[in-house]
């Protein structure tokens, strides 16, 4: 006792400060932070759902003021701020922050950058649609009331809703000392997975999965890599990587990143401000300009880069440093029974199925009960009014009562009815009374003892409860099911850029002047020999493509310049343009002289296959006729500023090279028509820093144009091209094998009609064919069109030229299956369809054999004779 005559009670302080923290951090999670498994809902939103129910502000009625909802909300349910009902009301409206919004908003509801809603007494709202579901059958005693916060007013303490929300819409909260955060699904899978379940109660979370295939995110975007989702799915928590969708386009000469869908709970107008930050920074590079072209129709943003840039190479550094790739860490803990609980996909789907089993037996019990009630007052109904007899007693009994208590008294008496049936014979109206209305009630007691059986029924049979469960999971799915937004990327995770870049072919061209790009394969279209072609590109004045090759996406390529060294590229790093576009200078890609320029280039899969690379060989061509052979290990390290590939003579240059196993045929072919044949083997390998050996002599004012590799010399053919458009194919073994060094044989009959031989390629017949002119004008052939000649021939014409053009280079390219055989005329540049046929051009013969013999053999043997007494070798 103080001296105030005070009781005072000693406690320990550390024993109070843990029992009232224990008290406050329950009070947070239950009546705060957390949701029911049950409905997937905090008590703030079921509180909005329930107040805007009580207010009548259904789908179907007129927008009400949100300042009406929100105080309706606080003076009866929620006894905290203002903000904080109406900040939860307004999410529960915005598209882009539940997958399936609750309520229907009018006015201004804020927006993805960031903008704040408008003062709730601008705006109005309403229920949508879909939160009906949530709200049936709450009026049939389905689940528990409790009282509100001064026990003035009854509210739910869960919502009977037939909409998986925790699952569909997920969830976020921080409560004390742990913190929820679901993820949304998409609801046709959610009542896919609902269905199995329920069909098979031993279902695993492995088999869910083939139903429920991801988190369905309302923003779309990428779901990049799915372990993280098999982790939240088996164990409740996980972490899925989102990536914005993107697409690459052109917009006028400059190559533009497109963002039409970011991630989930990404502040679009922040993470552009902070991506301006990052390229002043200097952290991201190759980005000429930000822009926001999102409207009504949907999001846009643009980001255009500089000449110099390479989009994938940009387009990572915007994943890696951005919010164009975010993270959503999933942690599944949510209420049971009052106590938080982490769950897993299974447990999840689980509760609900249990809480929709729990309201269903009580809204069967409820409707069973009403359905009783009626029936026990309609039986009352036909033992009064069943006969004339009974009808008239009845009415005689009312008449001569003083009280209506004395009327119900005397009904009780002489008929031996309740209280509630004699009541409800009082209330009959006298239009009941006619013999017609007496078959109504006849034929509704029948429906109601029908009814009657058929709810015992159900509460009898668990089975029946369960597909009940389940029709109106369908009859939900069919109302407000739709396709899903976010993709999935099964293959992405800790990958490297190539494995996001599809593995497609592509054309690669280099122009005279040094521009370069890559196109896909499928937008040349195949056409007949003979066509005019299509146009391939471009260019400036006085510039034409020089050097074309088919590759993929996912390969390297050597550049080998005239000068003799080499440089290093991934395919995908070579700037993307369409057919026509004019490419981008290949000084901006490779730290290349301003004096040199390509001359030879090389493909290959792989460059850091020590087994693969110590087995392969790089065999190099000059102009004046030197060959070269140096293991490919020897390029598989190349610097920023090039490595030495070969050493050049003065007045020499390097003119091509090819990628060889050792074992091959080299080919090598000369301006004047002549080509050499001679084993590989006879050229050893030596170093990088080698001249390299004589692979063919040249006559006066003959230079190489170009060399091949043969490895199968039974089904590989020579195909040549002079440069006027004229071409054909010879069988290998037409050229005799020698030693390196000499002259060669004749490979193409060279006039003034072909002009001189340009190209040189060895083909089989399954191979495609591209030429491109000087002009840009590009035809793409099969192979097989070309039939085979002896080798002392014009050959036929390939392309048809205009105005004096000329062929700029060849490449051999994969058949496109999609396109062959593609027959529809072809439209010149100039506006003029070809319409010429093929044209076959021999050498000038007389008799039978003019169109298509190949040379009289006696001619031909007398022609190789002269050849190898010129080189000084034995026929």
């Amino acid at each position: 006792m103080n001296k105030e005559g005070e009781r005072l009670i000693p406690i320990n302080i550390v024993d109070e400060m843990k029992s009232s923290y224990i008290d406050y951090s329950m009070s947070v999670i239950v009546s705060r932070a957390l949701p029911d498994v049950r409905d997937g809902l905090k008590p703030v939103h079921r509180r909005v759902l329930y107040g805007m129910y009580g207010l009548g502000v259904f789908s179907n009625r007129k927008y009400l003021k949100s300042a009406r909802i929100v105080g309706d909300v606080l003076g009866k349910y929620h006894p905290h701020g203002d903000y904080s009902v109406y900040a939860a009301m307004v999410r529960m409206a915005q598209p882009w922050s539940l997958r399936y919004t609750q309520v229907d908003g009018q006015g201004n509801f804020g927006s993805m950058d960031g903008d704040p809603p408008a003062a709730m007494r601008y705006t109005e709202a309403r229920l949508k649609k879909i939160s009906d579901e949530i709200l049936a059958d709450l009026d049939k005693d389905t689940v528990d009331f409790q009282n509100n916060f001064d026990d003035s007013l009854q509210e739910p303490k869960v919502l009977p809703t037939r909409i998986p929300n925790l699952l569909v819409n997920g969830t976020s909260g921080i409560a004390v000392g742990m913190a929820t955060n679901m993820a949304p699904h998409n609801l046709s899978e959610a009542v896919d997975g609902i269905c199995a379940y329920i069909d098979n109660r031993e279902i695993t979370i492995d088999e869910l999965m083939q139903h429920i295939v991801a988190p369905d995110f309302p923003t779309g975007g990428i779901i990049y890599g799915y372990e993280g989702v098999r982790d939240a799915f088996h164990t409740g928590r996980g972490r899925i990587v989102i990536r914005a969708k993107v697409n690459f386009e052109e917009i006028g000469n400059r190559n533009a990143i497109v963002v039409t869908e970011i991630p989930y709970q990404v502040n679009k107008a922040e993470m552009i401000v902070r991506t301006s930050e990052l390229i002043k920074e200097d952290k991201i590079q190759g980005i000429h300009e930000i822009r926001d072209e999102s409207d009504r129709r949907g999001m846009r943003i643009v980001y255009e880069l500089k000449n110099d840039a390479i989009p994938n190479v940009v387009l990572n550094l915007l994943y890696k440093y951005t919010a164009l790739q975010t993270s959503f860490s999933v942690n599944n803990i949510a209420l049971v029974q009052g106590r938080p609980q982490q769950l897993n996909l299974k447990d999840i789907i689980q509760h609900f199925v249990e809480h929709r089993h729990e309201v269903v037996i009580r809204r069967t019990e409820y409707e069973l009960k009403k359905a009783q009630e009626r029936a026990h007052i309609l039986e009352g109904f036909m033992k009064v009014i069943a006969t004339q007899d009974t009808l008239d007693k009845a009415i005689s009994i009312i008449r001569n009562s003083t009280t209506p208590q004395h009327a119900k008294e005397g009904l009780i008496e002489a008929f031996e009815l309740s209280d509630i049936q004699a009541q409800a014979i009082l209330d009959l109206r006298l239009a009941r009374l006619t013999g017609m209305e007496l078959d109504k009630i006849r034929a509704e007691y029948e429906e109601i003892m029908a009814l009657i059986k058929d709810l015992e029924d159900i509460l009898a049979n668990e089975s029946r409860r369960y597909e009940i469960i389940k029709n109106e999971m369908l009859e939900i799915k069919e109302k407000y099911g739709d396709e899903r937004r976010t993709e999935i990327d099964y293959a992405g995770g800790n990958m490297s850029i190539e494995d996001f870049i599809p593995n497609e072919t592509v054309v690669v061209t280099i122009s005279h002047a040094g521009y370069i790009k890559r196109t896909l394969l499928s937008e040349y279209r195949i056409q007949s020999r003979g066509g005019v072609g299509n146009k391939a590109a471009t260019t400036r004045d006085e510039d034409f493509l020089e050097y074309i090759v088919s590759a993929t996406n996912h390969q390297y390529m050597l550049f080998f310049t005239e000068k003799g060294k080499c440089y290093w590229l991934r395919v995908f790093e070579i700037p993307e343009g369409s057919r026509t576009a004019k490419g981008r200078a290949i000084q901006n890609l490779i730290n290349i002289e301003a004096d040199d320029k390509v001359k030879a280039y090389i493909r290959t899969n792989d460059l850091k296959d020590e087994e693969y690379i110590n087995q392969m060989y790089v065999v190099m061509i000059t102009k004046n006729g030197t060959v070269k052979k140096t293991s490919l290990e020897a390029y598989s390290r190349p610097r920023t500023n090039g490595i030495n590939a070969i050493e050049i003579r003065e007045d020499d240059q390097l003119l091509g090279a090819r990628l060889t196993d050792g074992n091959s045929q080299i080919m090598i072919a000369t301006k004047n028509g002549k080509c050499i044949r001679f084993p590989e083997e006879k050229a050893r390998a030596v170093g990088r820093g080698s001249i390299g050996v004589r692979g063919i002599a040249l006559e006066d004012q003959d230079e190489v144009i170009g060399m091949i590799v043969v490895n199968d010399v039974q089904n590989e053919s020579v195909l040549v091209v002079s440069e006027k458009g004229y071409g054909k194919r010879s069988a290998v073994e037409d050229y005799r094998e020698t030693n390196r060094g000499g002259k060669g044989v004749i490979t193409l009959n060279i006039t003034e009609k072909t002009g001189n031989l340009i190209a040189i390629q060895n083909v089989t017949d399954g191979d495609g064919l591209m030429i491109i002119n000087k002009s840009g004008v590009a035809i793409r052939m099969g192979v097989d069109e070309l039939r085979i000649m002896g080798r002392n021939t014009q050959g036929v014409r390939l392309i048809n030229l205009k105005n004096n053009d000329e062929i700029a280079a060849i490449a051999k390219v994969e058949m496109d299956k999609e396109v062959e055989g593609d027959e529809e005329e072809t439209e010149h540049p100039e506006g003029h369809v070809n319409s010429d046929l093929p044209e076959t051009v021999s050498t000038p013969q007389t008799g039978d054999n003019a169109y298509t013999n190949t040379g009289d053999e006696d001619e031909l043997r007398k022609i190789e004779e002269e050849e190898a007494e010129e080189n000084g070798e034995d026929l």
